[in-house]
């Protein structure tokens, strides 16, 4: 279900420049900037709202429904001609859509939690499959046929999630309301980060998220500027490289399990410097190299980070934990949205390389300050207590 919902929203995430141009003749980068930002904020608005729906109605009836009305959304976004209405129903659409994103506190709240890291990493590694088959497809259909018919795609996708939501729901042979929970021990009490934790991780991962979606909107015209090679198919799997270098991530993972799980995020984010400013170099060659040291740190990154916050959360608080800390990731990426726009038509489109890596540097700083010298004298102590 996370990799059909991953692919619809991935399809025209490489493509938008050209979806507008070539269906509303807007050529504007700040206009699909500012519709980047827009589906941001319903996102940002959509996740808590469900989570909090998701106290009381549980997390397979709330999807049978709401990917119900986003395919129907979808397949009036395929016919509509308008501009206007266009915007209306297709944030409409994404604030039903959003409700896939249960699915990923919910598998965390069925599991345990020294199944945590392997789950976050496959679902991580689904996630970026996700981004790469939908790059691909959406190549090949504004490419090979209109990018209008995407949303049909889009519209499939919704229904087929409803369908298995709703097979899953009446299976006897999937126990729907299994979940694990565990009465909280005072030792949580002594654990490093105190209860704004989710406040910091919030914090910092809003900084990564933000220079991390720089790169992204303009990144197949970039592309496309810098190779001899146009096509879309081509910009789609370039695109989608760290997808592909996540599924090593994931095997190197799983061959090395550290004893500490928050082991390897200063090295990620060291690594993501490197890699952005080697994308933001108009040879391909190098662009490539970068997007292979950049989707590897990326992969890290972001399960560590997951991995943290889960690791100081409850699972009946899960939903609404991981909520709020995507509440402050969607803040970073709106705020990216409405930079990127800006940036790229005043210093063109090399410049969201330079920022991103600038961004980096500051996440390093400030998971640094925040979190790696608190983890290093807690080290200190046990090492004295041995």
């Amino acid at each position: 279900m996370t990799l059909i919902a991953v692919v619809s929203d991935y399809l025209l995430h490489p493509f938008y420049p050209q979806f507008f141009e070539a269906r509303f003749g807007v050529t504007n980068p700040e206009y699909v900037g500012y519709y980047f930002a827009a589906i941001c904020f319903m996102v940002m608005i959509a996740f808590p709202f469900w989570a909090y729906i998701s106290k009381k109605v549980a997390e397979l009836n709330i999807l049978s429904y709401t990917q119900c009305i986003a395919g129907i959304l979808a397949l009036y976004c395929y016919w509509t001609t308008s501009y206007f209405n266009f915007w209306i129903v297709s944030l409409s659409m994404v604030l039903f859509k959003g409700s896939y994103l249960l699915v990923y506190p919910y598998i965390l709240k069925i599991i345990t939690k020294e199944e945590h890291v392997n789950t976050i990493g496959v679902l991580s590694v689904v996630v970026h499959l996700g981004g790469i088959l939908g790059a691909v497809i959406g190549g090949l259909t504004v490419d090979l046929i209109d990018a209008s018919y995407i949303f049909l795609i889009m519209a499939i996708g919704d229904f087929v999630q409803m369908g298995m939501s709703i097979f899953l729901l009446q299976s006897k042979k999937y126990n729907t309301d299994k979940s694990i929970t565990k009465k909280i021990t005072p030792e949580i009490k002594d654990r490093i980060i105190p209860k704004s934790f989710i406040l910091k991780i919030g914090l910092v991962t809003m900084v990564l998220y933000f220079s991390d979606f720089l790169i992204r909107p303009f990144f197949s015209l970039y592309w496309e500027s810098i190779s001899l090679y146009s096509s879309k198919i081509i910009s789609g799997f370039v695109y989608a490289i760290p997808g592909f270098i996540a599924l090593f991530a994931l095997w190197y993972q799983k061959t090395r399990s550290p004893k500490e799980k928050h082991s390897g995020i200063i090295s990620a984010l060291f690594l993501g410097i490197i890699g952005a400013l080697l994308q933001g170099f108009p040879v391909d060659v190098i662009v490539i190299a970068g997007r292979i040291i950049y989707g590897w740190a990326i992969f890290q990154a972001v399960v560590r980070f997951d991995v943290l916050l889960f690791e100081f959360s409850s699972p009946d608080s899960y939903a609404i934990d991981y909520s709020k800390v995507h509440f402050f990731q969607n803040l970073g990426v709106l705020l990216a949205s409405f930079s990127v726009g800006i940036l790229v038509e005043f210093q063109g489109l090399q410049i969201p390389f330079v920022i991103t890596s600038i961004g980096f540097v500051i996440a390093l700083g400030v998971y640094y300050f925040i979190f790696h010298r608190v983890f290093r004298q807690k080290q200190v102590k046990q090492l004295a207590k041995t």
